[in-house]
């Protein structure tokens, strides 16, 4: 059984499948994290949605990338989650399945490429608090005993 967060799925909606793959990115001292420009911005894990036909390993270090500009190393899968969401910038509904995985930034290759997106480093401490969904949240505080 995959955990939920997030609203309850609602019957007769027109959700779409949505796979995604997300990072914990830790430096050994903070995690690089991405601010999403919206009302209100949101703090995320960077990553985002697997294109069809895309393994979710090449559309990780795509979407890190996009969102913060870094290179990651070592991915390695530590959990999964579903989400029912409405996503504005696409503009339907979504079942998300949000694969979490842990890996190391390893070299910045510059600011992130995807429009709306800024890369921040916070404790993880303060992630826990802030970040915007909590399957985000919850598995921050998994990996760092919070």
């Amino acid at each position: 059984m995959i955990r939920r967060f997030g609203e309850v799925f609602q019957q007769g909606k027109p959700y779409r499948y949505r796979p995604g793959a997300y990072a914990i990115l830790w430096n050994g001292r903070s995690l690089l994290t991405t601010v999403q420009e919206g009302s209100p911005p949101e703090l995320q894990l960077p990553g985002g949605g697997i294109d069809p036909g895309e393994h979710p390993i090449p559309a990780l270090h795509r979407e890190v990338m996009e969102e913060t500009g870094w290179i990651i190393s070592n991915p390695r899968k530590i959990g999964v989650f579903r989400r029912f969401v409405y996503m504005p910038e696409y503009g339907f509904w979504a079942e998300k399945l949000c694969s979490i995985y842990l890996a190391l930034p390893v070299l910045r290759r510059g600011a992130p490429s995807e429009a709306g997106h800024t890369a921040v480093w916070i404790s993880p401490e303060n992630a826990a608090r802030t970040l915007g969904n909590e399957g985000d949240r919850h598995f921050v505080k998994q990996v760092f005993k919070l």
